[in-house]
């Protein structure tokens, strides 16, 4: 007789991380198995083996926590052949200059009881070590500082499929690496949405400056093929989405 309470009781918990994840519901546009943690939502792409979009919510209290280790493990959730192994990226930054790179980061989850979860690998991908340590790393660290105002920073990151990167040289999977990714940006302040969008090519130099990689949130709706707020109401659809430069002074840009 507790079984179904309990079983409720779940999916009220999953549906709730969900919505705490995302801002105007998760995005829609993609198939694929959607995997919702306490601290993350991902939708999993079996065919490319990486993840088409993750949403994450960076608040004050989740950062700034203790060094943690990166300990990389394949998704329990996802099945064997629909995601990689840590197996599958040995000799990669050796061939292809690549590190593991968090979609979710793990230094905005560092203060959580779930750090340890960023290092699934159905939120790592194949990320050049100039991209990773460079303009990316600076974004992410740009919408910690935000967070420390004590504003909760609502991002949707994911991967671009526009042209041929490469393989992993040991991957027993077929698999398909990004070629580019995008990180959107949003806050909420009493249902005012400011919202910045960036789109980062894996040839982009170390050196480069993220500020100048700003889009609209619609190129990349059109890019990824996805609908970033589902939600978002109509008669906000321009001001939010059509416009660059919403969070940029916030982002330090």
């Amino acid at each position: 007789m507790l079984k179904a309470p309990l079983l409720v009781i779940a999916m009220l918990s999953t549906f709730g991380a969900s919505a705490a994840n995302c801002l105007l519901n998760c995005p829609t546009g993609k198939s694929g198995q959607v995997v919702t943690r306490q601290i993350y939502t991902l939708q999993n792409n079996a065919k490319t083996k990486f993840a088409d979009w993750v949403a994450y919510r960076v608040t004050k209290a989740n950062i700034d926590g203790p060094s943690r280790t990166r300990t990389w493990k394949a998704d329990p959730l996802i099945s064997a052949a629909n995601t990689l192994e840590p197996a599958d990226y040995t000799d990669a930054n050796a061939v292809l200059a690549v590190d593991r790179g968090h979609q979710v980061p793990l230094a905005s989850f560092s203060n959580s009881i779930y750090w340890a979860e960023t290092n699934y690998l159905s939120n790592i991908t194949p990320q050049t070590a100039n991209l990773n340590q460079g303009p990316w790393v600076r974004l992410e660290d740009a919408e910690r500082v935000l967070a420390r105002t004590g504003k909760d920073v609502y991002v949707v990151s994911g991967t671009l499929y526009e042209w041929n990167f490469g393989t992993l040289p040991q991957a027993d999977e077929s698999h398909i690496i990004p070629s580019g990714y995008y990180k959107v940006l949003m806050t909420d302040t009493n249902g005012t949405i400011t919202a910045s969008a960036y789109i980062m090519e894996q040839n982009l130099s170390k050196t480069a400056n993220f500020c100048l990689r700003e889009v609209i949130i619609d190129e990349v709706e059109r890019r990824a093929g996805i609908n970033i707020m589902p939600a978002l109401p109509a008669s906000k659809e321009v001001g939010v989405e059509g416009r660059v430069g919403g969070l940029k002074a916030k982002l330090g840009c």
